[in-house]
């Protein structure tokens, strides 16, 4: 039985982005749903003050919706949809980016409901809380600088990470498409750009949310490596594939190679999409498989 895709998306970020890998992944045979996390899609906030002409006082200070969400409710909201999903036969769970910490925490609480979890270039964390690896040798050439140029009001009083994503300030965006869509066209940078939501949550998972061997560590799973993403940049996506492998060493990770940044697979997802449908078809485990990427 064919299995379904349960895709789940990064910081920002929402289902919307999935839509031209799902129609890739549709136009392949398969079936696939999006989800997003609580606050997200249509649950986000999207403050008057954000419109323009923009009133930045006020975009950083009003509410949002996303506040006191926490890495359990995303767990939550992936558990239902995979519950769903599976009364329909097997599921392969994908997420990308700070996706990565849900299905971790999934994959701990509940391995029943997956057959083969997916990482895109994701935080997979095993050693470290997640956020701990931001200070980690291997991410000393991301570029941290071009979200804090976007950083709109205090994190601790709105309870919640807030961004300007609409700023028109060309150094700002400049460094915003080298960080994400280095390799697409002004036009696809700023059409991604404005597909982001401004809030995002605080709760990044503590050690009780990092990789366990009897519970995540049982799933079969893949990690799709991105070569050309300086947010997640190549070392440290390697270093989160050593410390899955090196945690259940009879387990490791399926790993292939896309010639990427961090959002280019999503813009052109055609190669993306080959990849999971040949996961689909029963690739081999611990198999190590470099893509070039196709027009998408």
């Amino acid at each position: 039985m064919s299995p379904t895709f349960v895709l789940v998306h990064g910081a920002f970020a929402n289902s919307f982005s999935f839509a031209p890998l799902q129609a890739e992944l549709a136009l392949l045979g398969h079936r696939s749903a999006a989800v997003d996390l609580p606050g997200h899609g249509f649950e986000a906030t999207y403050p008057v003050a954000y419109q323009a002409p923009q009133d930045p006082a006020g975009f950083a200070t009003t509410p949002g919706s996303i506040k006191g969400v926490t890495l359990a409710d995303n767990v939550a909201r992936v558990v239902e949809a995979l519950e769903r999903a599976k009364e329909h036969g097997p599921v392969i769970l994908v997420g990308h980016s700070r996706g990565g910490i849900t299905l971790t925490a999934v994959g701990n609480a509940r391995p029943d409901l997956v057959d083969r979890i997916v990482y895109v270039s994701a935080w997979a964390p095993v050693d470290l809380d997640a956020g701990e690896y931001n200070a980690e040798p291997e991410m000393a050439s991301a570029d941290a600088a071009a979200l804090m140029a976007v950083l709109a009001g205090d994190p601790a009083a709105l309870g919640l990470l807030r961004c300007n994503f609409r700023t028109a300030d060309p150094a700002v965006l400049a460094g915003l498409k080298e960080a994400f869509l280095a390799d697409g066209t002004d036009d696809e940078f700023l059409a991604f750009l404005n597909s982001f939501q401004p809030d995002e949550n605080l709760d990044g998972g503590t050690s009780a949310d990092r990789a366990q061997a009897d519970t995540w560590g049982t799933i079969p799973r893949t990690y799709v490596r991105l070569s050309e993403d300086t947010s997640i940049p190549p070392a440290m996506q390697d270093r989160m594939i050593r410390e899955g492998d090196a945690l259940t060493p009879d387990n490791p990770y399926d790993v292939h190679t896309l010639e990427s940044s961090h959002l280019s697979w999503l813009v052109r997802p055609r190669a993306a999409a080959e990849v999971l449908a040949g996961l689909a078809a029963g690739p081999a485990v611990g198999s190590s498989v470099s893509e070039a990427p196709a027009a998408g």
